[in-house]
């Protein structure tokens, strides 16, 4: 039984939501080694998430996320995120953090010999995926 006790803020719009880890299935725009598996999607306006997972020896394709901020936690496993025309890299080991605002380029990296795991949340509410040409690129067309 919910018991509701005099509250000073707004009843909650929806009960907690679980999405199992092993339920995740691939989904939206996919790069070769680079799976995207929405995790928390289309729930609440203003933020989702997913898990990536990174083949040994890969990387994605250049993309950014259009209006989104991304962070990104690393869960497993060592990759990096390659940005300002693949001059910049930014290492992640389990346990960092990075941000990648709105529009940057950029590209996922992993170089090592195990897989990498790690859990994105975005500032809107169905993440976007914008393939690039390349560095400077035109969006790739679906």
């Amino acid at each position: 039984m919910l018991h509701r006790f005099n509250m000073s803020h707004p009843e909650p719009s929806q009960p907690v939501y679980l999405a199992e880890g092993s339920s995740l299935q691939a989904s939206g725009g996919q790069t070769e080694g680079m799976i995207r598996q929405n995790a928390i999607v289309d729930k609440c306006d203003g933020i989702c998430a997913t898990r990536m997972l990174a083949k040994p020896k890969s990387s994605s394709a250049v993309h950014h996320h259009g209006e989104q901020d991304t962070v990104v936690y690393a869960v497993k496993g060592h990759a990096s995120v390659v940005s300002e025309g693949g001059k910049k890299r930014v290492d992640l080991k389990p346990g960092d953090y990075a941000l990648i605002p709105a529009f940057m380029e950029h590209q996922e990296v992993n170089d090592g010999d195990e897989e990498a795991v790690w859990a994105i949340i975005r500032s809107g509410r169905i993440p976007d995926v914008v393939n690039l040409t390349g560095w400077g690129g035109e969006p790739v067309k679906a």
